[in-house]
C-alpha cells in the first residue's frame, strides 16, 4: 500500500515558504483563528497529571515511567481538556507538545490552547501535524532566546504559526491511514522482540547450568574485573557518536553523531569492542549491554560504567549474562539507591565488592556464542527500529502536509482502536519533555 501512494493531482501555493505547495482543497490559517490561550487552574490538584513529551506528545503520567521530582501539591496547575493543545514552553523547540485526549493538569509554565467553536480540526490529525520535523523547525524560528537551551515559545508566537487545514473528512482519512501504519509497524517490532526474548530464555538456562558447574569459585568483582576510564580529549570540531542503553538487556543504540562543542557538559569515555556497559542510573532495570564492533570508537558519558573481565579469569560475556540472572539483578538493585522517581544511581564501588560465582574458563566459554548472538540480534533490532522510526517520521510529514495522497487507500482500511507505540531506539528516558541524552530508554509500554 505504501508503494502505491502518489502525490495529489492538483496543487496550489500555500503562501507560506516553509510549507511549499498544498493540495488544491486545503487551507492554511494562523493558529489563533482556531485556538485561543486559556488559563484554567485546578482548585484541588487531584486531576490526572499529564506528561508532555517531544516523543509521545501528551500522555497520562500514570501510564509512563518518567523521571521527575514530584510536587507536594498540584493545586493551581493548569487544567487542559480533550482537544486542547498543550505546549511545553521551554522545550517547544524539540516539539514537546501535543493534543490532549482527556481532562488533566499540567505545569503552570505550559501553554494551553483551546479550540474555538468554529475550529475544524480532528485532534489526532493535529497531533500528527504539530510534531512533524517541519513544524519543529518553525518552533525554533518562532521561539525567543539567546541559545538553544534558553529558547521559549510564547503564546503570541505560537498562535501566529500557520496551521495546515485539510477538509475535516480528509483529516480523518489521514488519521486512519497513519494509525493503521503505526499498528503494522508496532506488530513488526513486537515480532522481532519476541525472537529476542526466546534467545534470552535460552541464554538464561545455559547461564544457570554454567553457574552450577563444579569448580565455580566465589570471587569479588573488583578482583576479577577492571573498571575502564578512557577519557575523551574532546575537540570542538571533531564528531563523536554517544551511545545509550535499552532496559532489560535489549542492547545498545547509537545516538546522533555530534560535534565535540555540542556534546554538553558531561565527561565522555571511549568504548571498545567487548566492553560491558552499565547504566549509572538504570542498571537496576537491566540497562546493561556488551559493546560490539559497531560500538568500537563510540563514546559513553560519565553516567555509564565500563567493565571488562580479567583475562584468564573472567569472561566479560559470562559477566554480562550473570548480571541478567535473578542473582545478578538482585545485586544491581541492591547497589542502586535514590529518591528521585526511577532515577536510582548505581554505586559501582560497592557493587564491585560483591562476590560472584566464577566457573572454570571452559565452562564460561560455553556462553560466548549464545551471548554474542543475542547481543548481535539486540543491536540489529535497535538499528532496524531506528530506520523504521525515521521512515515513519518522514511518511507522517509527507501525508499530513499534503505531499502524498492517502484518501483512496485509507478508505479501504479498518479503524485502529488500540494503537500500540512504535519502538523508537534513540528515545532517552523522558524528563517531562526533555530528552536527557545520558539516560536509558524505557520501553515498558512497547515491549
Amino acid at each position: 500500500m505504501i508503494e502505491g501512494l502518489r502525490p495529489y493531482p492538483d496543487m496550489k501555493p500555500s503562501g507560506v515558504r516553509w510549507l511549499g505547495d498544498l493540495p488544491a482543497g486545503w487551507e492554511v490559517h494562523r493558529a489563533k483563528r482556531a485556538f485561543r490561550e486559556v488559563d484554567e487552574r485546578s482548585e484541588r490538584g487531584d486531576e490526572e497529571l499529564l506528561s508532555v513529551s517531544h516523543k509521545t506528545g501528551v500522555t497520562p503520567r500514570s501510564q509512563k515511567n518518567v523521571t521527575m521530582f514530584m510536587a507536594e501539591s498540584y493545586e493551581g496547575h493548569k487544567v487542559c481538556r480533550a482537544g486542547d493543545i498543550v505546549v511545553n514552553t521551554m522545550w517547544a523547540w524539540m516539539a514537546a507538545l501535543g493534543v490532549t485526549r482527556e481532562i488533566g493538569i499540567v505545569s503552570p509554565a505550559y501553554g494551553v490552547y483551546r479550540p474555538r467553536s468554529t475550529a475544524q480540526f480532528d485532534p489526532k490529525y493535529l497531533d500528527y501535524l504539530l510534531r512533524t520535523e517541519v513544524y519543529r523547525a518553525e518552533y525554533v524560528r518562532s521561539s525567543r532566546g539567546i541559545t538553544t537551551s534558553r529558547l521559549r515559545l510564547y503564546p503570541p508566537d505560537f498562535l501566529s504559526i500557520p496551521f495546515i487545514q485539510p477538509p475535516l473528512a480528509e483529516q480523518r482519512l489521514i488519521v486512519r491511514f497513519l494509525d493503521w501504519h503505526g499498528a503494522q509497524a508496532a506488530k513488526l517490532i513486537r515480532a522481532k522482540q519476541n525472537a529476542l526474548e526466546l534467545m534470552a530464555e535460552q541464554r538464561d538456562v545455559l547461564t544457570h547450568e554454567v553457574i552450577a558447574t563444579s569448580g565455580a569459585q566465589p570471587m569479588r568483582l573488583d578482583v576479577v574485573t577492571d573498571l575502564f576510564l578512557r577519557p575523551v580529549a574532546r575537540e570542538s570540531a571533531e564528531i563523536y557518536t554517544p551511545v545509550g542503553l535499552f532496559n532489560r538487556g535489549r542492547g545498545i543504540f547509537r545516538k546522533t553523531p555530534t560535534r565535540g562543542d555540542e556534546l554538553g557538559d558531561s565527561s565522555f569515555f571511549w568504548i571498545e569492542d567487548g566492553d560491558l556497559i552499565l547504566s549509572g542510573q538504570f542498571a537496576w532495570e537491566g540497562a546493561i549491554a556488551l559493546a560490539g564492533p559497531d560500538e568500537d570508537g563510540c563514546v559513553a558519558s560519565h553516567r555509564y560504567h565500563i567493565l571488562r573481565g580479567k583475562e584468564g579469569i573472567l569472561q566479560t560475556t559470562y559477566l554480562a549474562s550473570f548480571l541478567r540472572t535473578r542473582l545478578g539483578q538482585l545485586l544491581l538493585d541492591e547497589h542502586s539507591r535514590g529518591a528521585a522517581g526511577r532515577n536510582r544511581p548505581l554505586n559501582i564501588r560497592t557493587l564491585r565488592k560483591e562476590k560472584i560465582p566464577v566457573p572454570p574458563q571452559a565452562q564460561q566459554e560455553r556462553l560466548v556464542e549464545i551471548v554474542t548472538l543475542e547481543n548481535q540480534l539486540a543491536n540489529s533490532i535497535a538499528r532496524f527500529s531506528e530506520r523504521l522510526r525515521e521512515f515513519r517520521g518522514r511518511l507522517i510529514a509527507d501525508v499530513v502536509t499534503g505531499k502524498l495522497d492517502v484518501r483512496a487507500v485509507a478508505a479501504t482500511l479498518p479503524e485502529v482502536t488500540d494503537l500500540e507505540p512504535v519502538e523508537e531506539p534513540e528515545e532517552s528516558e523522558e524528563i517531562e519533555g526533555f530528552d536527557d541524552s545520558d539516560d536509558v530508554v524505557d520501553k515498558e509500554a512497547a515491549a
